[in-house]
């Protein structure tokens, strides 16, 4: 599975995205997603819409980054599903009572 993490940002927004590495105060993102909240859910967009994307990665200084946490499982088995590339991606095991 894909090491999916909510990223807050010191502007404000909070972005859903693939940690590709995290070392030297530089936090190194993929498959950004900007989190935007409505009255009862939240949805998702591309994030950095205009990057190459033969070169997605995205580099965040630290500084720059206000908490990076863990999220929700079914946001994280939803976003492993959109860019988890051809790992299958089975679904839970419901019992017939």
């Amino acid at each position: 599975m894909i090491d999916v993490k909510l990223i807050r940002m010191i502007t404000g927004e909070e972005i859903l995205a693939e940690v590709v590495d995290w070392s030297d105060g530089i936090l190194t993102i993929k498959n950004s997603l900007v989190v935007i909240p409505n009255a009862q859910q939240v949805g998702f967009a591309p994030w950095a819409t205009v990057i190459d994307q033969q070169n997605p990665d995205i580099a965040l200084d630290m500084k720059h980054v206000i908490y990076c946490v863990e999220v929700n499982p079914d946001v994280a088995k939803r976003y492993n599903e959109l860019f988890g590339g051809p790992e299958i991606i089975t679904p839970d095991k419901q019992l017939i009572l």
